[in-house]
């Protein structure tokens, strides 16, 4: 007599294929949350313009990155900036004086905001931008 034993030996198998999909969704949810809540960015306001800057523009004071200031291809130096501002922003006849301030991408930020005190002072509005040679 042969006493065997019998096994049932059924493949058992998992289908994965809607883990799959969980995964791919979870894992793509986390990739565009992480890129839109990133804690080291420093919240700043970008200037806006409500019309045409250029047609506002009155005097451009321009910062080169030897730190030389021009008031438009005049070179000055800081002493003497706030009289020849003050004269350049009485010729224009607009009742709101702009002044537009380019600095170079190697000027400090410390230079920018003396420009922009001395024009603020004379009670003109102003606008920075830097550029990159």
């Amino acid at each position: 007599m042969s006493i065997r034993k019998r096994f049932k030996s059924e493949d058992t198998e998992l289908d994965t294929g809607p883990l799959n999909d969980i995964l791919f969704i979870l894992m793509f949810f986390f990739l565009i949350i992480s890129t839109m809540a990133n804690p080291n960015v420093i919240k700043m306001n970008n200037p806006r313009a409500d019309s045409d800057a250029k047609a506002k523009q009155s005097v451009i004071v321009s910062i080169d990155k030897n730190n030389e200031i021009f008031v438009g291809q005049k070179k000055i130096p800081f002493d003497s900036l706030a009289p020849v501002l003050r004269s350049q922003l009485l010729i224009t006849d607009s009742t709101k004086p702009a002044v537009v301030i380019n600095a170079d991408s190697l000027v400090s930020w410390g230079d920018i905001v003396r420009v922009m005190q001395v024009a603020k002072k004379l009670g003109a509005t102003t606008s920075a931008s830097v550029k990159s040679e």
